[in-house]
């Protein structure tokens, strides 16, 4: 299945690496591929660092890589409304870096609403639209106003909608959470998600690709967000199963991989098997 590959575009957590270490096989096979000439883009939907903090980790793990070649939601998310939807006042269920990349595109972050009783409705007629996002200080503060926003009528976005977050123990909470309580509580839906299995992710990686989908392989640890878009955009999958995706998870599935792996020392041994055959 390496034949007609030329690009590849690998997910981060659960994929590449566990909080702070290289998952078995991720260093030597991004070399592997480097060294056969490949394009490589690497996509997080988590909004919690930027793209020079992600490129740093890896060449820090033994991946050198420019900022350049790591897509996270926030950077989509915040590319997206600046060009869409720039003269809106956001309210920001995220961390600060969201908050910082959302203000380097121009946007108007407002701050919390201190002076009113959290647990009070709350007047966010100043609130255009809401942003959700992975947030490990999500509180009854935010939700709430949130929450009231949505009900007055504020547009409603988010950078990702993964349920859960791989840790090195398991998984925590993650912004698929946040959403769904939010839509149950407003009867609203979320209008748009930046990350995974999102179009817009996706094409921005094939223009800094600059191949067609039928050439790339999608390699990642989650169904339904990495295999999903790969599915959708018509590319080659791998799910890797490091992360959340279990083969337990696959049969209930609608969106099966072309692959599955135990890790990504497989998918090395299986690149080099069929380099082998090839010669």
């Amino acid at each position: 299945m390496f034949t007609n590959i030329d690009g590849y575009i690998f997910d981060l957590d659960g994929t590449i690496y566990t909080g702070q270490q290289a998952l078995p096989g991720a260093v030597e096979l991004i070399a592997k591929l480097r060294q056969m000439g490949n394009k490589i883009l690497f996509v997080s939907n988590k909004p919690l660092e930027s793209r020079q903090a992600y490129a740093d980790k890896l060449t820090s793990l033994g991946i050198p890589t420019p900022p350049e070649d790591v897509l996270t939601s926030a950077y989509i998310l915040g590319r997206y409304l600046s060009h869409n939807y720039p003269g809106l006042n956001y309210y920001v269920i995220g961390e600060e870096n969201l908050r910082v990349e959302l203000k380097n595109y121009g946007l108007r972050i407002l701050d919390d609403l201190w002076d009113q009783d959290p647990t009070q409705v709350l007047d966010t007629r100043g609130i255009d639209a809401v942003v959700v996002a992975f947030d490990r200080t999500l509180n009854y503060r935010k939700l709430n106003t949130a929450y009231q926003a949505l009900m007055q009528g504020a547009r409603f976005f988010a950078t990702n909608a993964d349920k859960a977050c791989p840790m090195p123990d398991g998984t925590i909470p993650d912004a698929g959470a946040t959403i769904a309580a939010l839509e149950y509580l407003s009867g609203r839906k979320v209008e748009l998600v930046a990350g995974k299995p999102s179009p817009l992710i996706l094409e921005v990686a094939m223009n800094l690709l600059e191949l067609p989908t039928s050439k790339c392989l999608l390699v990642g640890d989650r169904l339904e967000t990495d295999i999903r878009m790969g599915v959708e955009a018509g590319m080659k999958t791998a799910l890797v199963l490091t992360g959340v995706s279990s083969r337990l998870d696959l049969i209930s599935s609608i969106y099966q991989p072309d692959l599955i792996l135990d890790n990504l020392s497989e998918m090395l041994e299986l690149l080099d098997q069929a380099q082998t055959t090839r010669h």
